[in-house]
């Protein structure tokens, strides 16, 4: 019976597409394969077949990645591997969502380690997940980068060491934490709160909650354009170091 290892079962079902302030969503405990709505065991942890790319927000979240595979009708299984990685941190992403959150995005952080996910997609699974960045669009809020060894270590649970893997980098930057540095990611509803305490003109924009925030950006695009030109206007954004791995593609 995998009733047990079911993502409703496991605790992993809620996507944050659909309830933004549970903002990255649940993470798994440990590695698994997204099958459909369950998490299943790993055979292995590498995936020579497949493209590496970490997940530092919502796509370590089981709810969200099947939410974003069943937009396409994908059903192909997804490996997600706990990784420890040195060179990063999770920050905070220099735009509205319009799903309603202010998301993630990686920043170089030299020496730091932490757990991440690495995600083993396939073809149709990276242009699926690729779209949902904004990567192929012209404005879009990310871009696809490979990060390569030694500048970002990667060390999976049986020692293997990767040679790199792709992230996504916001090509927006990231907020700072009032010295210039990124700031972490708190998760949604705290962030929400410190950023609203701290803007009259976002609260202008969004409401003086982090409930009013959500509503409002969901609802409408091009507040959420204005709040992203307010994080630079306001002077809260900072580079995260990644923007030169952009450029650069493993070969």
């Amino acid at each position: 019976m995998d009733d047990d290892r079911s993502l409703k079962a496991l605790g992993l079902a809620d996507a944050p597409r659909d309830h933004p302030l549970l903002y990255p969503g649940a993470w798994p405990s440990d590695s698994g394969l997204l099958d459909g709505d369950r998490l299943l065991p790993l055979d292995r942890l590498v995936y020579d077949d497949r493209v590496p790319v970490l997940a530092v927000g919502s796509n370590a979240c089981p709810g969200q990645l099947r939410h974003k595979m069943d937009e396409f009708d994908l059903v192909s299984p997804l490996p997600m591997v706990k990784a420890r990685v040195t060179g990063l941190d999770v920050g905070v992403s220099a735009h509205v969502s319009r799903m309603g959150y202010v998301s993630a995005s990686p920043f170089q952080a030299p020496g730091h380690v932490r757990e991440l996910f690495l995600t083993w997609l396939d073809d149709e699974q990276v242009a699926v997940v690729d779209a949902s960045e904004g990567v192929p669009a012209p404005k879009g809020h990310y871009g696809r980068a490979w990060l390569p060894a030694p500048d970002v270590r990667i060390e999976l649970a049986d020692g293997t060491a990767l040679p790199g893997a792709f992230a996504y980098v916001n090509r927006h930057g990231v907020l700072h934490d009032g010295t210039g540095a990124p700031r972490t990611h708190p998760g949604q509803r705290a962030l929400l709160t410190e950023l609203l305490v701290g803007s009259p003109r976002l609260r202008e924009l969004f409401g003086v909650t982090p409930e009013e925030f959500c509503a409002r950006a969901r609802a409408d695009a091009g507040l959420c354009e204005r709040g992203t030109r307010l994080f630079a206007a306001e002077k809260l954004v900072t580079a995260s170091g990644l923007e030169g791995y952009l450029r650069v593609q493993p070969g």
